[in-house]
């Protein structure tokens, strides 16, 4: 691994069980039913950037931060965090130490706060957890200190979240995920249940405490103006597999993946070509049934290059213009260029 990668993670597979219950699989002779929410997963995150993960619903973005962060254990593969493996940490101890460094942002703000404990005690939780602050004194100070980091005043620490806005809120668990001193932050989609406006101000912050604080982040999101304006470099997903990986200006100026071309089709836009309304064109299709995927390119239904190989052999993710790209198309050359015109999203400042 590089030195400069703080990330590994390695042919990541996660299955979820969807059997009916055990009696009824015996009447019917049926066995169990399995959904491959990630299907060979593998990337790398450097020290400091801005990696997205990008797609549609259900294509297995939260099933990676789940895993990362050890909420879900992976069938398969392996994630390498600064050197070590976490999957063959056995000792109490080692894994607490690796899971402190990593710290998630959950989506729902209104959810992940425990409603009964005051902002206090939750921001101080990973303190007392990790054993990082013992002195009550020295505990209130440091809470205090997370909640202005994050733009809040000491004195609301004594209330209760449904006190405060979904923007606060979200403020509250980004200073509880401070708290442990991480490296790498997994940030699920912190801004898709916010106001726009709000929007913008979380990124600002997240942005601003990237910057003094030297985090490291993988960002989810399907929100693409948000991916836009946050990444350094983006993942596309579909299906639980990588099917494109570019630097974000890459990803929009030259979308190589046709799946990629058909998100950005999505974009509104405020120049639309000649002739063009610029209104918002759906994805082409439907999702495959995730229990019972296409053979070969798992996009090749929706695809309009799609050919026999497509049909039956699944493409590798191999470089192609310094971006990576699991595509037959796009590695022999049939790539269509009537979707590779830049597009820019509108920004959230």
């Amino acid at each position: 691994m590089p030195d400069d990668t703080i990330l590994e993670v390695n042919d990541l597979q996660h299955h979820f069980d969807v059997s009916p219950p055990a009696l009824d699989r015996v009447l019917r002779g049926k066995g169990r039913v399995a959904v491959k929410a990630l299907d060979g997963v593998s990337f790398s995150i450097r020290r400091g950037e801005n990696f997205s993960l990008v797609g549609e619903s259900g294509c297995g973005k939260t099933t990676v931060a789940r895993c990362i962060v050890g909420l879900y254990r992976p069938s398969a593969g392996n994630i390498v965090f600064d050197g070590v493996d976490i999957g063959r940490l056995k000792q109490r101890n080692a894994m607490s130490r690796v899971r402190r460094r990593m710290q998630m942002v959950f989506q729902d703000p209104y959810a992940s706060l425990n409603p009964r404990w005051r902002v206090r005690k939750i921001v101080a939780e990973p303190l007392v957890t990790h054993r990082l602050v013992t002195d009550k004194a020295e505990l209130r100070t440091r809470v205090g200190e997370l909640l202005e980091q994050v733009r809040l005043s000491p004195a609301d620490g004594d209330k209760f979240p449904h006190e405060f806005s979904g923007g606060q809120r979200q403020r509250i668990s980004i200073a509880r995920a401070l708290a442990a001193h991480p490296d790498l932050l997994v940030c699920d989609e912190p801004t898709s249940a916010l106001d726009v406006s709000v929007q913008a101000q979380i990124l600002n912050l997240m942005k601003d405490l990237q910057r003094r604080l030297g985090l490291t982040y993988l960002f989810i999101s399907h929100n693409l103006a948000v991916i836009y304006q946050i990444s350094d470099r983006v993942g596309v997903m579909y299906l639980g597999r990588l099917v494109e990986v570019a630097t974000a200006d890459q990803l929009f100026s030259t979308p190589r993946h046709p799946y990629t071309q058909l998100l950005l089709e999505t974009i509104p836009r405020l120049d639309p070509p000649d002739g063009s309304s610029g209104e918002r064109e759906p994805v082409a299709g439907e999702v495959p049934n995730p229990i019972h995927p296409p053979p070969g390119c798992a996009f090749h239904p929706r695809c309009p290059l799609a050919n026999d190989r497509c049909r039956n052999e699944r493409p590798s993710l191999l470089i192609a213009d310094d971006a990576f790209v699991a595509c037959h198309a796009v590695h022999e050359g049939r790539l269509s260029s009537r979707l590779a015109e830049p597009h820019s999203p509108a920004r959230c400042d």
